[in-house]
């Protein structure tokens, strides 16, 4: 009986041994699965890419994932002051507007700008990037009204103001949907890509109706 109970002991140590070597490899194999990951995404963040195009991290729904170069970058860091732009001027319709067809340009114009602002600035946080370079007016800022621009949208009222209004805006998409050419011609990244595609079309179709409540007015 005791030499049963000896020959028992022995193997339930033995079984323990076994058991608590097995969880030591798997916690040593899970710590080096871990630590490749790791690796495998430093050297794939640190590697260069040519022509100066760089990757994007996949994030987020207002992300831009894949490559981007220079030309993605100063599209989405100018873009956004010139969609500012359009969305203040669009804010002094309110009270000053009479025509329905230019209030419903300034609801499309608020509805399709803001969103895009929100996306552009993602993209430049996931690309590492400022959202501003310095560009001023004269580097490409096509279409940006100036200060007396708006001073004078302001002064105005009713046809007056839809009149000025049209002209303005008419000026303005067009310096947006320069840019956005820029793009869809130099651009790297998809997503930026698809987004200036978006504004060339919807920005162009814009201007065509503003120039005809400009005929009408």
């Amino acid at each position: 009986m005791r030499a049963f109970t000896h020959r028992t002991t022995r193997k339930l140590a033995l079984a323990g041994a076994l058991a608590g070597a097995g969880l030591l490899l798997t916690a040593c194999g899970t710590d080096g699965g871990t630590s490749g990951m790791d690796h495998g995404g430093t050297s794939a963040t640190s590697s260069v890419t040519p022509s100066a195009t760089a990757s994007a991290p996949a994030a987020g729904a207002d992300s831009a994932p894949g490559d981007f170069n220079d030309a993605d970058v100063m599209f989405a860091q100018m873009m956004i002051p010139h969609h500012e732009q359009a969305l203040e001027m669009a804010e002094l319709a309110d009270g000053r507007a009479e025509d329905t067809e230019v209030k419903k340009l300034v609801a499309a114009i608020e509805q399709a700008q803001d969103p895009e602002i929100r996306k552009m600035r993602a993209w430049l946080k996931g690309w590492g990037k400022p959202e501003s370079a310095g560009h001023g007016s004269g580097h490409g800022m096509s279409g940006m009204m100036s200060d007396q621009d708006m001073k004078d949208l302001a002064a105005t009222q009713g046809k007056a103001f839809d009149r000025k209004f049209a002209e303005l805006m008419i000026a303005h998409h067009g310096g947006a949907v320069a840019m956005a050419k820029d793009e869809q011609k130099d651009g790297a990244n998809a997503t930026a890509r698809k987004l200036a595609d978006d504004v060339v079309r919807t920005q162009s179709a814009e201007v065509d109706q503003l120039r005809k409540v400009l005929d009408r007015l």
